[in-house]
C-alpha cells in the first residue's frame, strides 16, 4: 500500500519510526507534503533522508497564503525543480478557515497551477468550502495538468470531477459513520481514479480515531474501501500503487 499524502513534520515523533511503522503494516512509499517554502524544504529533506521510500510534494497551502507574491512562486518553483519532488501543491482554496484573503489564496493558487505546468508534475488540491471556485478554476487553468483532489470530500461533485479526468484520493474521513455519501462515491469512483492517504497526523481512520494519525494507518482506510467495493484488499492495493506509481512517476 502507499500514502499518497501525508505530513511527516507533522505527525508526532521522530520521521524514521514513523517511517519504519509504516513499513511494518506494508505501507511502501508515503508523499509527504510542505504547505510552505519551509516545510516544503522540510519535505524534500526526508525524501533525501529515506530514498525510495518517501517522496515530497512541494506547495502553499491557501491557509497560508496571505501576502504571497512573485518572490515566493520563484523560490517554490526552484523547489519543485529538485529530484525529490514529485507534485505540486497541496494548493487550492479554504473558505471555512478563510485565514487569509480570497484574493491571496487565488493568486497563490495560479501560481502553483503555472508551476506544475513548468515542472511536468501532478497538481495536488485542498479544497474546503470552496468548490465552486475551486472546480471552476481548475476547469479552466488546469484542463491539461494531472490533478489530483486531496483528502476527496465533494460527494455531490464526484461525477463532475471525474468528467475533468480528474483523480480523487479518500482519507480517513472516508471511513466516519456519519460520511456514507462520500463512502458512497469510494464505490462508484474508477479503481484506476483512486487514491489512499492519512493526511497525517490529521483525520485519523474510525478503526483507530481515539489515536493520532500516522502513514501506517493509511490501511486501515483501503480496507474499509476494499469491503465496501466487494474488492480482496489485495485487489485494491495493487490498483492504488498503480495509479500512484503513474502519477506520482516513483
Amino acid at each position: 500500500m502507499i500514502d499518497s499524502h501525508t505530513h511527516l513534520a507533522s505527525t508526532p515523533g521522530e520521521d524514521a519510526d514513523v517511517v519504519a511503522r509504516a513499513q511494518d503494516a506494508g505501507v511502501t512509499k508515503l508523499l509527504t507534503v510542505g504547505t510552505n517554502v519551509e516545510d516544503a524544504r522540510v519535505a524534500l529533506d526526508a525524501a533525501a533522508a529515506f530514498g525510495g521510500t518517501v517522496f515530497a510534494a512541494v506547495g502553499w497551502h491557501p491557509n497560508e497564503a496571505a501576502g504571497f507574491t512573485d518572490a515566493d512562486a520563484e523560490r517554490l518553483l526552484a523547489l519543485a525543480l529538485e529530484p525529490g519532488c514529485r507534485a505540486v501543491g497541496e494548493t487550492g482554496l479554504d473558505y471555512y478557515r478563510d485565514t487569509a484573503p480570497r484574493t491571496d489564496q487565488v493568486r497563490a493558487f495560479a501560481a502553483q497551477i503555472e508551476i506544475a505546468r513548468k515542472v511536468d508534475k501532478p497538481l495536488v488540491i485542498h479544497t474546503r468550502a470552496a468548490e465552486d471556485d475551486t472546480i471552476a478554476i481548475l476547469a479552466r487553468d488546469a484542463a491539461d495538468l494531472t490533478v489530483i483532489l486531496h483528502c476527496f470530500s465533494m460527494p455531490d461533485r464526484l461525477d463532475e470531477c471525474l468528467a475533468h479526468g480528474w483523480h480523487v484520493s479518500y482519507a480517513g474521513n472516508v471511513t466516519y459513520p456519519k460520511a456514507q455519501a462520500l463512502a458512497a462515491t469510494a464505490v462508484r469512483a474508477p479503481l484506476d481514479r483512486i487514491l489512499v492517504e492519512t493526511d497525517a497526523p490529521y483525520l485519523t481512520p474510525q478503526a483507530v480515531r481515539k489515536e493520532r494519525n500516522q502513514s501506517a494507518y493509511v490501511v486501515h482506510t483501503a480496507r474499509f474501501i476494499a469491503e465496501h467495493r466487494g474488492l480482496a484488499y489485495e485487489e485494491l492495493e495493487a490498483a492504488v500503487e498503480a495509479n500512484a506509481a503513474a502519477l506520482l512517476r516513483w
